[in-house]
């Protein structure tokens, strides 16, 4: 399932607009917004450091956060953020207001396990198809990750999502096929030998 909440302290943002935004990233601040859940949009300023230690531990937009505003606690979801391109620190963060009845879209990281099962221990190479595949699911069981098994995998196989095992309550958004994640492939090097050898025999007539 996803990783455990956490807690972010958040104070009301009194103005907006770029000459605002930039101000607070000054300070030490970056503005974010809260909304969802039938309820007006909530301007709100978190502390930088925080929240960009958060993205860079991994499973940011797969966990639910705690945020402490005006005396109350807020359970929401990241849905977006922005960083800068230069310095890589946090510029904006949009999040959805989450309950125990809120169920949401969301890309989950693809693990992979047993390759040395599998004829890649022997120089066949994983292709990877999709690294995330995007799920429907409650936003309190969302799981940090789905795991493909290529236990016995040869060369020429496909994985497919129904190979994967699911959480309860968990569905992949694309319904309307058996989409693939992954590949087993020949070295390439065992490739480009064939194509050289196919190249060569014509000329060889």
């Amino acid at each position: 399932m996803s990783k455990e909440t956490y807690v972010l302290k958040a104070e009301a943002r009194e103005r907006v607009g770029k000459g605002s935004s930039r101000e607070l990233r000054r300070n030490g601040f970056i503005p974010a917004v809260i909304y969802g859940d039938k309820q007006a949009p909530l301007s709100i300023v978190l502390n930088t450091n925080e929240v960009t230690k958060r993205i860079h531990a991994g499973g940011f937009m797969t966990t639910i956060a705690t945020i402490e505003f005006d005396g109350k606690k807020i359970q929401v979801l990241p849905k977006d953020y922005q960083l800068d391109p230069v310095r890589d620190f946090t510029m904006h963060v949009d999040f959805l207001r989450v309950s125990a009845k809120t169920e949401v879209n969301v890309e989950v990281p693809v693990h992979f396990e047993n390759e040395d099962k599998s004829a890649i221990k022997q120089g066949a190479v994983l292709n990877i198809v999709r690294h995330t595949v995007e799920f429907h699911c409650p936003a309190d069981q969302i799981p940090e990750f789905i795991t493909v098994d290529l236990t016995d995998a040869k060369i020429g196989d496909s994985l497919h999502i129904s190979a994967v095992k699911l959480p309860k309550g968990v569905t992949p958004v694309i319904t309307d096929r058996d989409f693939t994640i992954a590949t087993i492939v020949a070295p390439a090097a065992g490739v480009e030998e064939e194509e050289a050898t196919e190249t060569a025999a014509p000329e060889a007539e």
